[in-house]
């Protein structure tokens, strides 16, 4: 017969609940980002920000589409975010107003889901074509499972991503 004391089995229920209620720690979804169709990146697109070319980097892209049907398309979710915190800087007469979608390529599927449903780990061992990166996550059991595989400092949902963030990271900070 097992010889487990009642607060022993209590601390243990007690922390099995806890941890299955992580992934839906306020700001985090509890559903996968939905998949989304945004125009592909042709080989000659160039990202607004950094001047890269985007289709070099498929399993990094990330999409803006604007009513017009425009799309604009970065060679990751940094410069995606830079470019959503100041859209008239790298576009002219660009505004957030114009966005009817916005996608970002999961980490795990390399499939464009919607940008504002992701996860993004921060701070991780997995770098982008332009260094330390934002690695979006389609469902909160691959952000708990990444963070863990790869060492990442940090787990943000969209609405946390600050506009000095994505700068931050190109200085090796996190926070």
């Amino acid at each position: 017969m097992c010889n487990i004391s009642q607060q022993s089995r209590r601390s243990t229920l007690a922390l099995l609940l806890g941890a299955a209620a992580l992934p839906l720690a306020p700001g985090f979804a509890s559903a996968a980002a939905a998949k989304i169709t945004l125009p592909p990146p042709g080989p000659r697109d160039t990202c607004p920000v950094c001047g890269m070319f985007v289709a070099r980097y498929p399993d990094w892209i990330a999409t803006i589409q604007f009513s017009d049907g425009t799309a604009v398309h970065f060679d990751g979710p940094k410069d995606f975010f830079k470019f959503l915190h100041d859209p008239g800087k790298y576009a002219r007469g660009r505004s957030r107003a114009q966005i009817t979608g916005m996608g970002v390529s999961d980490y795990y599927e390399v499939a464009m889901v919607d940008a504002r449903e992701a996860l993004y780990a921060v701070g991780s061992d997995v770098l982008g074509p332009m260094g330390h990166e934002f690695v979006p996550l389609a469902t909160p059991a691959d952000a708990e499972d990444f963070m863990r595989d790869h060492k990442g400092k940090r787990l943000v949902s969209f609405a946390e991503v600050t506009p000095e963030l994505p700068f931050a990271l190109d200085e090796g900070r996190f926070e």
